[in-house]
């Protein structure tokens, strides 16, 4: 499903990622933890394909991510759904047309878009939120509608990086509870995260990311044990 071997990344002469190397097998949730600037963030946009490795090589649903090209990295991406800490939602768009737009580009008829939309707004409890606009919507609801958003193409693989950052505990925890009802179908997740309440309340693989290495990989594990 998602294989990293010996990946370095440097920004400059900072080397943030150092010789990184584990596996994600199909249907896994794992936990990417580790203070500010261990490298959290730099990992989860390598495998979205967002950013390029210096060294090493990575596998994406058996597909080498490092020799694609540009074009390729686009279609790529419709295979993953990716969740940011900044939502990214359009401001003049509502809920129901953020999450059509990934569609809509890709040319989707109306009623593929309209069933598709109804479909994962109903996973993530906002159906009466549709018509909504962002500036509308609670942090939680503007969370769930970016991942409403990142469900969209039904991917394999779902990235979410610090999705709780910007949320309080309440939300945070019905967050948690979202990502772990949507591994529960099937979906492989990657979640990067400094909360250590979120990752103790979840129990899933951890793997501890400490000056760009791997200082720790242990599965049903909390943040610190």
């Amino acid at each position: 499903m998602i294989k990293l071997e010996k990946v370095c990344k440097k920004y400059g002469n900072q080397k943030v990622l150092d010789d990184v190397s584990f596996q994600v097998a199909q249907g896994e949730f794992v936990s990417i933890v580790g203070h500010s600037g261990a490298g959290k963030s730099t990992l989860v946009n390598l495998i979205f394909g967002m950013k390029k490795i210096d060294s090493g090589n990575i596998y994406v649903n058996d597909i080498h991510i490092n020799s694609l090209t540009p074009a390729e990295i686009q279609m790529f991406r419709r295979n993953i759904g990716m969740i940011f800490q900044d939502f990214k939602l359009l401001e003049k768009n509502t809920v129901f047309e953020n999450i059509a737009f990934a569609l809509e580009v890709c040319g989707y008829s109306e009623k593929e878009i309209n069933s598709r939309v109804k479909d994962v707004l109903k996973v993530v409890g906002l159906e009466e939120k549709r018509n909504h606009f962002p500036s509308q919507l609670s942090g939680g609801e503007a969370q769930r509608c970016a991942i409403a958003r990142a469900l969209i193409h039904a991917p394999n693989i779902l990235i979410a990086d610090e999705p709780t950052g910007n949320l309080d505990p309440e939300n945070a925890k019905s967050l948690a509870d979202l990502l772990l009802k949507i591994n529960k179908s099937g979906t492989t997740i990657i979640l990067s995260t400094h909360n250590e309440n979120i990752v103790n309340f979840l129990m899933k693989r951890v793997i501890k990311i400490k000056n760009g290495k791997i200082e720790s990989d242990k599965k049903n594990s909390g943040y610190g044990k």
